[in-house]
């Protein structure tokens, strides 16, 4: 299967071509790059321009870009306003945070993109209809600004109660927006059910993912095999995701610790793990 990176490993660093040369480097051939203002400032176009100059002249592709969680760049700390989600139910203030998409989804003007990843909520939201309403509406308005661009919308799995993966599938009926998703593990595993039981749900439509692990409670983006603590099943979760091998990449989405000095090393750990345990094998595993 193809290997992918997210740069949310890097995210609190500013995204540079010495960056990106290094993942190269490493035998990593596609990334997918996480819209936050102090790693990637998509509203600066000095630094989208430098990064198109680099990709064209680089074998690496651009597979995806995660969609703008803030508009600050210290992770909202600056304030509620700093918030960005289509469930926004107040028609201005969600207009104001669409057009803040759109600014990172121009990136595709200069970089070839193919998916950009947009959650549905925030972390711990509630359910509301009226939230329904409000992420249908922006979501046909950024699904066509996107088409223009030769991007396509995936929706994520998240922990709220609007993006579970039996969510996600009643927004399909009610919307039906026909848009497809991205299967995270991590999210996954915090939610009833845990990560075979939300493949299960969201598999036919699945075209990227998200690989992390964590402790069942918290959202921390553990390094898959190596980390201390994680508590997914690797050889049950590898044996689904390659159950599927021509529909998606296995993508990386880790976070920056203390215990991995050397993080690319890391990184072709895991995918040397993931590739090194077999559907058939996996699957006796389970059974047992």
């Amino acid at each position: 299967m193809n290997h992918v990176l997210s740069t949310h490993l890097f995210v609190n660093h500013r995204l540079t071509t010495a960056l990106l040369s290094r993942i190269e480097q490493a035998g990593i051939l596609a990334v997918e790059i996480f819209c936050a203002r102090q790693h990637l400032d998509y509203r600066n176009k000095a630094q989208i321009a430098e990064l198109g100059h680099w990709f064209r002249d680089s074998e690496m592709k651009l597979h995806s870009l995660h969609s703008p969680m803030y508009t600050d760049d210290i992770w909202g700390r600056s304030g509620p306003h700093a918030v960005i989600t289509i469930t926004e139910p107040v028609k201005p203030k969600r207009l104001g945070m669409i057009d803040e998409i759109k600014r990172a989804l121009e990136i595709a003007e200069v970089i070839p993109i193919k998916y950009l990843i947009q959650h549905m909520g925030v972390g711990g939201e509630e359910f509301d209809l009226r939230k329904f309403d409000a992420a249908f509406s922006a979501l046909e308005e950024l699904s066509l600004f996107a088409h223009q661009r030769g991007v396509e919308i995936l929706l994520e799995n998240i922990p709220n109660a609007l993006a579970t993966p039996e969510r996600l599938r009643q927004f399909e009926e009610f919307t039906h927006l026909h848009l497809n998703y991205v299967f995270d593990t991590g999210h996954a595993n915090l939610s009833e059910g845990g990560v075979s039981a939300a493949f299960d749900i969201m598999k036919e439509k699945i075209r990227s993912t998200h690989i992390h692990d964590n402790d069942g409670k918290g959202d921390t983006h553990l390094f898959p095999f190596l980390s201390d603590g994680g508590t997914i099943n690797w050889s049950e979760a590898t044996r689904l995701l390659r159950s599927r091998p021509d529909q998606y990449p296995l993508l990386l989405e880790l976070k920056e610790s203390a215990q991995f000095p050397n993080p690319l090393e890391s990184v072709l750990q895991i995918f040397e793990r993931m590739e090194s345990i077999s559907v058939d094998a996996a699957a006796r595993e389970a059974e047992l």
